[in-house]
């Protein structure tokens, strides 16, 4: 039989859904497709890394349950690796972002059986100053809802927790960031309010904020936003969802393979980095792509492909 190991994260989502019995039916069906599994429980912030940088080379398939935290935490550990895995991710966030591009519904067994019916394939991954990350990192007004949400607001009102606090959002300063960047050959300079580095068809629930996103292109894409008032920022984001983003005022977009942004000054810059907070200082900083293996429900491979 083949191996894979099985990582959960028990405070993804709005409640605790994995318990003994559900882990027995994820074996169950494990065991039908041919799997020896083994099934592995969170404890602190990083284990899901430590634990996936540690196993066996003969490891078939690693399976992480959770939200996009969760699976940014294993493709850490499969990054750091000498020899890399087949990553596999299923969704048990608030949001999802990821889960819902690859076609994921919300019931875990239904999403298990779909992914290991599914196809194996070559994805793009982005990584900044040589950490992956799986779907977005950014800065600016509002980048600091994700982790800054509470685990009680996301209990107790799921993705409107994250509504809640963007509202509170609307009343605080917004903060330019006085820096310039290299893409595609050229260089840019000005004060941002907003930055966004992704290679993902969704961001914070949106869907299709990028016309054409390609997960195998070797590229990813860029916005960089002049906007200074914080209701025009609310509004353009409203306008990205209809809007090809060429046309909205105050927004530069790039698809490129790499990203160089100078911080010469070396203010201590906030990202949001897969919804989790990171702090960065260097005075340059770099977000290019590599590639990874992953397993994925056959579903949405046709439209996120070439």
């Amino acid at each position: 039989m083949k191996k894979c190991v099985v990582l959960y994260n028990p405070e993804s989502g709005r409640k605790k859904v994995i318990n003994d019995q559900k882990i027995d039916e994820i074996k169950e069906v494990l065991t039908k497709h041919n799997y020896d599994s083994t099934v592995y429980k969170s404890k602190y912030k990083g284990a899901i890394t430590d634990i996936v940088q540690s196993l066996d080379e003969d490891t078939d398939l690693v399976i992480s349950i959770g939200g996009d935290g969760t699976f940014n935490e294993s493709m850490k550990g499969n990054y750091n690796r000498d020899k890399r895995l087949v990553l596999a991710h299923i969704p048990m966030g608030t949001t999802n972002d990821v889960g819902k591009m690859y076609g994921y519904g919300n019931d875990l067994i239904k999403n298990l059986n779909m992914l290991l019916e599914g196809e194996l394939k070559e994805v793009d991954v982005c990584t900044i100053n040589d950490e992956p990350f799986i779907y977005v990192a950014g800065f600016g007004k509002f980048l600091n809802i994700p982790y800054e949400t509470s685990r009680k607001s996301k209990i107790a009102l799921g993705y409107l927790a994250y509504i809640k606090k963007g509202f509170e959002e609307l009343f605080g300063r917004v903060k330019l960031y006085d820096i310039s960047y290299e893409v595609n050959g050229e260089t840019h300079s000005g004060s941002y309010s907003v930055m966004l580095a992704t290679n993902s068809t969704r961001i914070a629930g949106f869907k299709n904020i990028f016309l054409d996103t390609k997960l195998d292109d070797g590229k990813f894409e860029v916005l960089f936003c002049t906007i200074k008032k914080k209701k025009n920022i609310l509004r353009s984001f409203l306008y990205l969802k209809t809007t090809d983003i060429s046309n909205v005022e105050g927004y530069s977009y790039h698809k490129t393979d790499k990203l160089i942004i100078h911080n010469k000054k070396g203010i201590k810059i906030i990202w949001d980095v897969d919804g989790e907070k990171k702090e960065i200082d260097t005075e340059d900083i770099v977000i290019k792509t590599t590639k990874t293996r992953l397993l994925l429900p056959s579903k949405n491979i046709q439209e996120l492909f070439k």
